[in-house]
């Protein structure tokens, strides 16, 4: 049985924004809903209708209406919504233009640059018409290669008024990475910066741009923030341009294009870690009004609210905090290592700046613990009412130390979606009970089960995390895809009329919650159990010795073994002591089965630049296949050692 860590007061329940959308929802269809699990029982049980209430509470500016919400529900994928409608995505987010602060930009060294709601508006529109007057248009790429500060969003802004399709990666990924990605898609316009500084060191981006600059044939234009030096020397760097010499400073009249529901407004990629990107094609309005269903009732943001997010321009979390513009929050960028110049920077940051919610990963909670600290004590953490968690599952001890050593009264919303969906699947509420390890519950308009080898609906017991029914959010198409082949091979294949997702989870029937095991793509199966690598790495999280871990599997003798590769603290080694304790913690708090066949230390364990371990690229190295994609590790240089340990294995 779970432990319960926290229960929302009548006073956090009574001011929620989901309260009053079910006051809405009662009022005007004449219902009875008093809770959240009967909210979402209507809200997958009349789609339309709940879509169609989204719409209006959330307040979407339209240019015209739509005459139907969903058409032909049944086509999955294909399904077609708020037909006829027109809307434009960068105007949804800039209806504030008033002198509250939109963007705070922080850094390692401390430093604040704020921008206003007019500011911004501003600035988006003098950048808008300089892209205008470029010759770009609705439909065209428009990419950027930068760190997480205001000028992307502006970048994103004006390319979103204009109808060109967005699409961005972070200044942490390699060369070879942003040519994997963008070349698919052919953009005609790239906005970078000269360089940026990460754990206090100095990267020069412009050498990466020349290379770059030659591989991308399609580009027209480089615009280059200057963010190291004033004085750009960009000669060597074909139709690259000074950002600030690029932008239109007199023309401040911003005109956004009216362009249909379903019109793309971002390319995302996935993580390229087994082979090249897939290119993801995502609609405004799609994204628009699921991204606004998550801040609203999900998130309970509020004009005035402050929410920050350790993030970058590579992972879904950067566009999904960006569109909480739209309710006139203060969104606090943050660019440079969290843990630098040490852990307190970001607690720091939150109490400064009295931030209300605060994203961050599995990893970044558990580094807090393996470091042994407690913000509670050092900060003044009163405003903090939120800590969202994703990235990856979280253990019931990162649960435990959030309510142990960060704060008491606090709603940790562990959410767990997907790039494809630009989204949530799976997310908490402000006005439910949390309980150790376990998600609170699907989102709303979100028909997930777990299925089965045999594709029947399960509980108490892990399955593959299903969706019964589409979303607005889900993707148009792949690029360069015809017919949608990829598309349906990829979610539609394993279980036929359902989207299949690829990870592995339990759904609880006592609580309503739901347990994260890992990706099902990489699920161990010794003997015939199927085993989620999160299973294990849960259990190893107790071995103070650990600082972290990564388990694959190996076909060794003819039968299926689980091998555990640790990264232990500074200065300690593995030792017999040590391999006794994990197996013994193994077989005490999972089975026998989950005991490891080896245990081997590494220096390093690989991930993704939105802190997603790489079991894939470790299992292709241990069991003899290729990898590809290095630059889409944030580490790539810790394969290596996989390499060497794969020759004794």
């Amino acid at each position: 049985m779970p432990n319960k860590l926290w229960t929302p007061s009548k006073k956090r329940i009574n001011e929620a924004n989901i309260t009053k959308f079910i006051e809405d929802i009662n009022h005007y269809h004449q219902l009875e809903i008093r809770n959240y699990n009967q909210l979402h029982k209507w809200s997958i049980d009349n789609t339309s209708l709940f879509w169609d209430a989204i719409w209006q509470f959330v307040d979407i500016r339209s240019s015209q209406g739509y005459t139907k919400v969903v058409d032909d529900i049944s086509q999955f994928p294909g399904t077609k919504w708020f037909v006829n409608s027109k809307l434009n995505f960068a105007e949804n987010l800039l209806r504030f233009k008033d002198d509250k602060i939109a963007l705070i930009l922080r850094n390692e060294n401390y430093d604040r640059t704020t921008i206003t709601y007019k500011e911004l508006y501003d600035a988006v529109a003098k950048l808008s018409n300089s892209l205008r007057q470029l010759g770009v248009k609705s439909g065209d790429r428009v990419v950027a290669y930068l760190q997480n500060i205001p000028e992307t969003i502006i970048a994103m802004l004006a390319t979103t008024s204009i109808g060109a399709i967005w699409s961005s990666c972070g200044s942490e990924l390699g060369s070879n990475a942003i040519v994997d990605r963008f070349n698919q898609i052919e953009p005609i316009v790239l906005f970078t910066s000269d360089g940026y500084q990460y754990k206090g060191k100095i990267f020069d981006q412009l050498p990466k741009i020349r290379q770059i600059s030659t591989k991308i044939q399609s580009l027209k234009k480089i615009i280059v923030i200057p963010c190291l030096n004033n004085n750009l020397e960009l000669k060597s760097i074909p139709n690259a341009v000074d950002y600030n010499d690029f932008i239109n400073k007199s023309n401040s009249n911003l005109s956004f294009e009216s362009l249909p529901f379903d019109h793309p407004v971002y390319i995302m990629f996935s993580s390229g870690t087994t082979g090249k990107p897939k290119c993801i094609v995502q609609s405004s309005g799609g994204i628009l009004l699921n991204h606004l269903k998550e801040h609203f009732l999900h998130t309970n943001l509020k004009i005035g609210d402050s929410i920050t997010y350790i993030t970058t321009p590579s992972w879904m979390m950067w566009n999904w905090l960006t569109s909480a513009l739209s309710l006139g929050v203060k969104i606090i960028l943050y660019d440079g290592n969290p843990f630098y110049p040490n852990w307190k920077i970001m607690w720091q940051m939150i109490q400064d700046e009295n931030v209300n919610v605060f994203g961050c990963s599995a990893p970044y909670l558990n580094s807090l613990i393996h470091m042994n600290v407690n913000p509670s004590v050092t900060f003044d953490l009163s405003s903090l009412h939120q800590i969202s968690q994703t990235g990856s599952p979280l253990s019931t001890e990162g649960f435990n130390y959030v309510y142990t050593k960060i704060k008491q009264d606090i709603h940790l919303n562990s959410v767990s979606g997907g790039t494809e969906i630009n989204g949530l699947f799976v997310a908490g509420t402000p006005i439910q009970s949390v309980h150790s390890g376990e998600l609170q519950g699907p989102a709303l308009g979100i028909k997930i089960k777990a299925y089965d080898e045999h594709g029947n609906s399960v509980v108490n017991k892990p399955g593959e995390l299903i969706c019964e029914i589409p979303i607005p959010s889900m993707p148009l198409y792949f690029w360069n895809d015809p017919n949608d082949k990829e598309y349906k091979k990829t979610y539609f294949t394993k279980y036929p009329k359902v989207w299949c997702h690829g990870d592995w989870i339990k759904i609880s029937d006592y609580t309503g919650g739901i347990t994260f095991f890992g990706r099902s793509d990489f699920i161990l199966n010794p003997a015939g159990v199927r085993i989620g690598p999160a299973e294990i790495y849960t259990v190893i999280e107790q071995v103070q010795e650990i600082s972290d871990s990564l388990v694959v599997s190996k076909n060794i003798k003819g039968n299926e073994q689980i091998i555990l590769f640790v990264n232990l603290n500074l200065g300690l080694k593995l030792t017999d002591i040590i391999i006794q304790k994990i197996k013994q913690l193994l077989k005490e708090h999972a089975s026998p089965r989950h005991v490891p066949y080896l245990i081997l230390e590494v220096p390093d364990i690989p991930y993704t630049f939105n802190m997603k371990k790489v079991e894939s690229a470790v299992s292709n190295i241990i069991n003899g296949k290729p990898i590809t994609n290095r630059d889409a590790l944030i580490n790539p240089k810790s394969l290596d050692f996989f390499q060497i340990l794969s020759k004794t294995i």
